[in-house]
């Protein structure tokens, strides 16, 4: 059931309900759809995402938190989420829509992963539905589940446009073991080209690239 998956069992199971009902059964049968919700939820998954990469990559900049957003933040993403918790089988569709594929379509699983984040929020409040996303999005947020390697765009420009590869030096650890920050720069044909600041070597050195690469235009 949705509930053990999702690691909470809703007070007020109608929420539960409206969230899995399409619009095609809602107006089949003349109860509420889960439109409502997923429009609530939709709000609540950007703002809560952007709160985990704010705190997770404090060296990356607006714009490298917005395009990183925009992947995790996704219909595409959000039917990942919706077939993992099993909704695809749980939504109700009219039959127009049962017959078509309904059930497997993308946008309906995603839009059902929205409505489910809504109803949460409204049976369980803000406190509770941010734990649940942070625990579902963990590994989303993460550095190495992006496309977003600066350090590989840096070297493709610098051996282009200047003929170099790009060399980085660490300049500094601060903080306790656990909880490290290094700072880096790096250098093409020996000319300062960035700098950065990262709870890993790999980290601040991407930071450095995004910096370098900032400065370049690019």
């Amino acid at each position: 059931m949705t509930h053990r998956k999702l690691g909470y069992e809703f007070k007020d199971p109608s929420l539960l309900e409206t969230a899995l009902t399409h619009s095609s059964y809602a107006n089949e049968f003349s109860c509420p759809s889960n439109e409502r919700l997923e429009f609530l939820g939709d709000a609540l998954l950007g703002c809560m995402v952007s709160v985990l990469l704010y705190e997770k990559h404090p060296s990356y900049t607006e714009g490298d938190l917005s395009k990183i957003r925009g992947q995790v933040v996704s219909g595409a993403n959000f039917a990942k989420y919706a077939e993992m918790l099993g909704l695809g089988e749980q939504i109700r569709l009219g039959k127009g829509e049962e017959s078509t594929g309904g059930r497997e379509r993308e946008s309906n699983n995603a839009n059902a992963f929205e409505a489910l984040i809504g109803a949460l929020y409204l049976d369980a409040g803000y406190e509770k539905t941010f734990e649940v996303v942070s625990r579902l999005f963990q590994d989303a947020v993460e550095e190495d589940d992006f496309p977003h390697d600066s350090k590989t765009q840096l070297q493709e420009v610098s051996q282009s446009v200047f003929g170099k590869t790009p060399e980085y030096r660490v300049l500094s650890e601060e903080g306790p073991q656990h909880e490290r920050t290094f700072t880096v720069e790096v250098r093409i044909s020996s000319d300062l080209a960035g700098t950065g600041k990262g709870r890993s070597k790999r980290q601040s050195e991407q930071s450095a690239a995004r910096d370098a690469l900032r400065k370049l235009g690019y």
